[in-house]
């Protein structure tokens, strides 16, 4: 049975209420296609009486499925790599000359999904970055999914996935069988500490970061939520501190704390540096913004 009006309104409420996604009138079959399966395993004999439910009762625990099973996991391994050759090539040696004095490095992906984008980053750091087995690195993925949270810090993946944009010479290097799957190696998986954070609700006490990868998140957010989330990260930055965006993201007539800087291929966006004084400033209240 297809999806009423008033229901699909309902879940639209509901997902921008608890995570900001937008759903745009005509996705209808995407509620019915993605909220079926969940009725099923939930018990309910129909979408309908899931919505009913949930209006009803307004059940956290079933509130906090729905909007999963919503929610869009696209990822892969190294996925864009003109991006990693950016981050290789020009990000990370600018931000490790700014940082040689103190050596720590403070490093933040958010909606990592189920691990690839941060474990690709990882490894990318130990590949090419050897001094930094020296250096204080803090390396924070986060995700508003308990279910894609626990898959990322399993850290295994099928075959299907490992073939997903990771070269061979790194899959045999910086991953281990195991039956039919693949583990990350416990080395890189210590590099990473994944939580949940959702980015719309205050965010947790966080250390002065030094990148903040925002990848495809925007993208499905309404521009006063953008101007929020880019608001506290730029205050969240230290000076010369970068956010990376999707390709189809900018913070451009959103956010003019950050400037553009392209290599001609690929864009990252840094901290101008009037703003780096801001964020000094205004350090004592990242954590507690709402």
């Amino acid at each position: 049975m297809a999806i009423t009006a008033a229901d699909f309104n309902y879940i639209r409420d509901l997902l921008k209420e608890r995570s900001a996604l937008l759903l745009e009138p005509g996705k209808e079959y995407l509620v019915e296609s993605r909220l079926e399966a969940l009725a099923r395993q939930e018990g309910f004999p129909s979408l309908r009486q899931l919505v009913e439910n949930l209006r009803t009762h307004r059940s956290a625990e079933l509130q906090r499925k729905v909007v999963e099973a919503m929610m869009t996991h696209e990822t892969s391994f190294f996925r864009e790599i003109r991006i990693f050759d950016l981050f290789r090539k020009t990000i990370l040696p600018q931000i490790l000359s700014l940082r040689a004095r103190q050596r720590t490095l403070n490093l933040w992906c958010a909606a990592c999904s189920a691990g690839q984008e941060p474990y690709s980053f990882a490894i990318l750091m130990r590949e090419y970055f050897p001094s930094l087995r020296n250096w204080r690195v803090n390396f924070i993925a986060s995700d508003i999914s308990t279910a894609m949270l626990m898959r990322a810090r399993a850290g295994r993946y099928t075959q299907l996935e490992v073939n997903r944009g990771l070269p061979a010479n790194l899959l045999v290097k910086y991953f281990q069988k195991c039956g039919a799957e693949w583990e990350v190696v416990p080395e890189i998986q210590s590099m990473v500490e994944f939580r949940e954070i959702n980015l719309i609700r205050p965010w947790p006490s966080l250390d002065r970061m030094d990148g903040i990868f925002l990848r495809n998140v925007l993208i499905y957010l309404d521009t006063e939520t953008k101007k929020n989330i880019l608001g506290r990260a730029g205050r969240l930055l230290e000076k010369g501190g970068f956010v990376l965006l999707g390709a189809a993201e900018t913070t451009t007539n959103i956010d003019d704390s950050f400037e553009p800087i392209s290599n001609g291929s690929a864009v990252y966006f840094r901290l101008k540096a009037h703003s780096a004084f801001v964020a000094s400033t205004q350090h004592s209240v990242v954590g507690r913004e709402g």
